[in-house]
């Protein structure tokens, strides 16, 4: 398979979409980033790379920190995690707070808000030390200890950040959120914050396509079949409510950020992270989403 072609061939064919959508407003920091800008880069389990664009650019990865906290959390809980988070595609938007009333402070998934809150106040239990203990894992994961929080976009984010704090508090009048509220906001926005590249992140989630080896990096480890359930998860619950197209579309497992990132795999042959600042209405990446599309399309792989 020529991916460096094939890579080539899509950065040309989604230009009619460059200037379309714009990048999240309600994070003032994501404002400051040019908006088109635009990197991909596919890692296969051979170990080979391929890279188009800017992608060795760093960028605010924001929910597709979720996968990483989903795979701690795994780790430490087992199926005791179910207990607190469900499986269940949400079928709204990514803040939602109202299913979370009527559903009794239960959240729908790991991959919405309310479920990486409450995640973020398993690990702030769970962990020794969560902040460093966290960033070691990510660091571990793509093999580069440079990887950072910016505390400056945390900062940003919780300052605007009303509505996730109405969720945590909607999921401590529950009995969902064991920890000081403050606390668990501070750790889910740095979560969030953390800079990675297109090419950092194929190589973190490459672990999440490659069945044949262990899942085991800075003390974290899941079995395949719990890396299987992880994939799950990502390809039914990893675009918000826009999973379903993105499955008819690309058919890949994947998890996506308001940063313009979108991280996916192909289980068993790659992963790859492609970023562009512009969103669509559903807060997916325009070009990215339909980089992934010709991407599946052109080598008529998908896990379908």
């Amino acid at each position: 398979m020529d991916y460096t072609e094939i890579l080539k061939e899509i950065y040309e064919e989604i230009q009619p979409y460059a200037q379309m959508g714009k990048p999240a407003s309600y994070i003032p920091e994501l404002l400051k980033v040019n908006p088109d800008r635009y990197g991909i880069c596919l890692r296969t389990i051979e170990g080979k790379e391929y890279a188009q664009g800017d992608s060795d650019e760093r960028f605010a990865i924001q929910s597709i920190s979720k996968v990483f906290s989903l795979a701690i959390s795994f780790s430490r809980m087992g199926n005791e995690l179910w207990k607190r988070i469900g499986v269940e595609p949400s079928g709204n938007a990514f803040n939602s707070i109202f299913q979370l009333e009527m559903e009794k402070g239960i959240p729908r998934n790991p991959l919405i808000n309310a479920g990486a809150l409450v995640m973020a106040d398993i690990l702030l239990s769970v962990l020794d030390d969560p902040e460093k203990d966290y960033l070691a894992f990510v660091r571990k994961l793509c093999g580069n200890n440079q990887i950072q929080y910016n505390e400056g976009m945390a900062t940003s984010e919780r300052e605007y950040g009303y509505l996730n704090a109405a969720i945590t508090n909607m999921l401590k009048y529950h009995g969902n959120i064991e920890n000081d509220i403050e606390r668990v906001l501070h750790f889910y926005f740095l979560q969030c914050s953390i800079g990675m590249s297109c090419r950092e992140l194929a190589c973190s989630f490459l672990p999440f396509a490659d069945h044949t080896r262990p899942f085991s990096f800075d003390g974290i480890e899941l079995t395949t079949s719990q890396v299987k359930r992880i994939d799950a998860i990502m390809q039914t619950c990893g675009f918000y409510d826009e999973a379903g197209e993105f499955s008819y579309l690309v058919g890949l497992p994947g998890k996506s950020g308001v940063g313009g990132g979108i991280a996916a795999v192909c289980p068993r042959k790659y992963a790859v992270a492609v970023w562009s600042p512009r969103l669509n209405p559903k807060g997916n990446s325009v070009m990215g989403m339909k980089a992934l599309e010709l991407l599946t399309t052109k080598t008529a792989i998908s896990i379908f």
